[in-house]
C-alpha cells in the first residue's frame, strides 16, 4: 500500500517526461526512427517532391484529374502520419511499462487507429481554433487540457470523446507544468527548424532555397534528404515526448501499471 500511496502523492515531473522520452528513443532507435521515417517523413517528402516538380507545377492548375490525384495522395499521406503517431504511442508506452518494443506490433497498433485518430485530429483542431478565436488564451488552455488525448485514444480504446475526457482528467492539477513542457517542445521544434534551414541554405544557396519554397524548379536530392531527416526527428521527438507525458500523468493519477502491481504484490 505504501508503494501505491507514494505513486499517487508524487507530482507530475517535466524532467521525468523528458528522461522517459529520450530513454525510449535511445533504447530503440531503429524502431522509433524507422516508424517516423517510413510512415511519417517519407510519404510527406514524396508528396512535396511530386507537387513541386516542374511537370506537376505546369499540370495541376489545368487538370481536374491531377487535382483529384493530389488530394488522394494527400489523404494517403495523412493516413500514414496517423499510423506513425499511433505506432510511436504504442512503442513508447510498451517501453515505459517494461515490455519489448516491436516494430510490427507498434505499426499494427497504429494501423488499427488511423480512422479514430483522423476524427480526433479534426475535432481537436476545430476545438483549439474556436478557442484561439476567443482571444487566443482559451485555445491554449483547451490544447493543454486535451494534450494527451491521442495516446489515451491509442492505449485505452476509449473512443474519441472518451479520450478527450480521459485527457481532461489526467491533466487536471498539472496544467501549468504541461504548459511549460509544451513551451519547451515548441523551442525544440524551432531549434530543429532553424538547423534545417541553415542546412538547406548551405546545400543549395539562398536563391535556390527561395525558389524551392515558392514551388519553382523542383527540389534537389539534397533538399529532399535534409527534409526527410528533419521530419523524422520532429515526428519522433515530439510524439515520444507527448506519449511520455501521458505515461507520467497516468502513473501519477493511477499509480503503477497493472502488471507492475502484480510484480509488487505477487
Amino acid at each position: 500500500m505504501a508503494t501505491i500511496a507514494a505513486a499517487s502523492d508524487r507530482r507530475m515531473s517535466i524532467g521525468r517526461v523528458f528522461n522517459r522520452a529520450f530513454a525510449t528513443i535511445g533504447a530503440n532507435p531503429l524502431t522509433m526512427f524507422g516508424i517516423s521515417f517510413l510512415f511519417g517523413a517519407l510519404p510527406s517528402v514524396v508528396l512535396k517532391a511530386l507537387l513541386q516538380s516542374p511537370r506537376a507545377t505546369q499540370t495541376l492548375p489545368f487538370s481536374s484529374t491531377a487535382l483529384l490525384l493530389t488530394a488522394g495522395v494527400a489523404l494517403l499521406t495523412l493516413a500514414f502520419n496517423f499510423l506513425a503517431q499511433g505506432a510511436l504511442v504504442r512503442a513508447t508506452v510498451a517501453y515505459s511499462d517494461g515490455h519489448p518494443v516491436s516494430f510490427a506490433e507498434s505499426a499494427l497498433a497504429g494501423l488499427r487507429k488511423i480512422l479514430p485518430l483522423f476524427g480526433l485530429a479534426i475535432l481537436l483542431g476545430l476545438i483549439v481554433i474556436f478557442g484561439l478565436a476567443l482571444l487566443i488564451v482559451p485555445g491554449i488552455i483547451l490544447y493543454v487540457i486535451l494534450s494527451v488525448a491521442t495516446p489515451a485514444l491509442v492505449e485505452e480504446n476509449s473512443g474519441i470523446f472518451g479520450a478527450f475526457g480521459r485527457s481532461a482528467a489526467l491533466t487536471k492539477g498539472a496544467r501549468w507544468n504541461i504548459f511549460a513542457l509544451e513551451l519547451v517542445v515548441l523551442v525544440i521544434y524551432w531549434i530543429i527548424s532553424a538547423v534545417v534551414g541553415v542546412l538547406f541554405l548551405a546545400l543549395i544557396g539562398f536563391q535556390n532555397f527561395a525558389n524551392a519554397a515558392q514551388g519553382q524548379g523542383g527540389l534537389s536530392i539534397g533538399l529532399i534528404a535534409v527534409s526527410a531527416v528533419s521530419s523524422t526527428l520532429v515526428i519522433t521527438i515530439i510524439s515520444t515526448i507527448q506519449t511520455s507525458l501521458y505515461v507520467e500523468l497516468r502513473n501519477w493519477k493511477d499509480g503503477p501499471a497493472a502488471e507492475a502491481l502484480t510484480d509488487i504484490f505477487g
